[in-house]
């Protein structure tokens, strides 16, 4: 199973680098929101360091988000997903590895930066490691979400809007959380530690769901 695991890994890494469409569209909008925000709001600095962790929490949501869509389409309409739910590699295993290429490709290098990228908006910089760990973490859950979402999504025309409303609802404990976690070190009350365990279960939880779950909607597609 390892083996497996690895080599669709490896070979879906290699098509998402040599495409590049899914990774420089979620980076691009992860850049224009973070650029063009404090235009919006304007020059207070406080205001902006406030609202810094959750509106770079926003941002990499949204951005995960836009390239979800993509995650099996390509191998549904060349055939190629039909072909993994008759190998002798459980889809689970597939699923999890798409969600994995996702992950790495996607969420993780935005997780990593978007602390950085905060000094646009003034983000403490006491913040910049807590961000760091808990968008690094919350960022896998939000992959695997987004790979169930887009295996339910996956034979229907314009699926990319019905994936947006059906993991939007999921993404939602892990933005909470997420935040949670890193604005206790902005207040008085610091309930940063149990934040970043409820974010850690969640991701186990999805961790454990999301291959199970891609893998039966996906075989519904190909009955």
């Amino acid at each position: 199973m390892t083996s497996a695991f690895m080599s669709i890994l490896k070979r879906d890494l290699t098509l998402a680098f040599r495409q590049g469409g899914g990774i420089g569209t979620a980076i691009g909008f992860f850049l224009t929101v973070v650029v063009l925000l404090p235009l919006g709001l304007g020059p207070d600095q406080n205001l902006l360091s406030r609202i810094a962790p959750g509106a770079l929490w926003i941002a990499l949501l949204l951005s995960v988000l836009l390239s979800a869509d993509k995650l099996w389409q390509a191998d549904y309409d060349d055939g190629s997903l039909e072909v993994m739910a008759l190998s002798d590699t459980p889809l689970e295993v597939t699923a999890l590895a798409k969600a994995s290429v996702h992950w790495l490709t996607s969420g993780l290098p935005l997780a990593i930066a978007a602390p950085l990228l905060g000094f646009l908006l003034n983000l403490d910089t006491a913040l910049v490691l807590p961000l760091m760990t808990a968008m690094v973490t919350g960022s896998l859950a939000l992959s695997l979400l987004a790979s169930l979402g887009a295996a339910i999504t996956v034979g229907l025309r314009q699926g990319g809007l019905l994936v947006s409303l059906l993991i939007l609802p999921l993404y939602v404990p892990v933005m909470i959380f997420g935040v949670l976690s890193t604005s206790g070190f902005q207040t008085s009350i610091d309930n940063s530690g149990t934040s970043l365990l409820i974010l850690a279960a969640i991701v186990l939880v999805a961790l454990v769901v999301s291959p199970f779950a891609s893998a039966a909607a996906l075989r519904s597609y190909l009955r």
